[in-house]
């Protein structure tokens, strides 16, 4: 072989090390298409529990409320959850009407 085709045949065979070694790295179980989805998934779990922290503050505020006896949040809570009514009140049932549109 000349000087140039040894050239040529070692640029190709680094090339195509190169390019081996790169597919390895994007492709493998621990390459960048898993880092990233992986990376996606901390984020989503990351506003999860934030989600989840403001809610349980949220509960917290109602049940040191009902501890405390607060009578408004005692008749809110019986009114939402219970349908429940005070003596002389009655209670008004709305229903929603589907008309069909033709």
């Amino acid at each position: 072989m000349s000087k140039i085709k040894k050239k040529r045949f070692f640029f190709y065979f680094i090339l195509v090390l190169f390019l081996i070694g790169l597919l390895y790295l994007i492709f493998n179980e621990r390459g960048l298409i898993k880092y990233k989805k992986l990376e996606n998934e901390v984020t989503i779990l990351n506003d999860e529990i934030i989600q989840l922290q403001n809610e349980n503050k949220s509960l917290k505020g109602e049940i040191d409320s009902l501890k405390k006896e607060i009578p408004a949040k005692i008749e809110q809570i019986a009114r939402e959850k219970y349908d429940m009514i005070k003596e002389g009140e009655r209670t008004i049932e709305v229903k929603e009407v589907v008309k069909d549109e033709k």
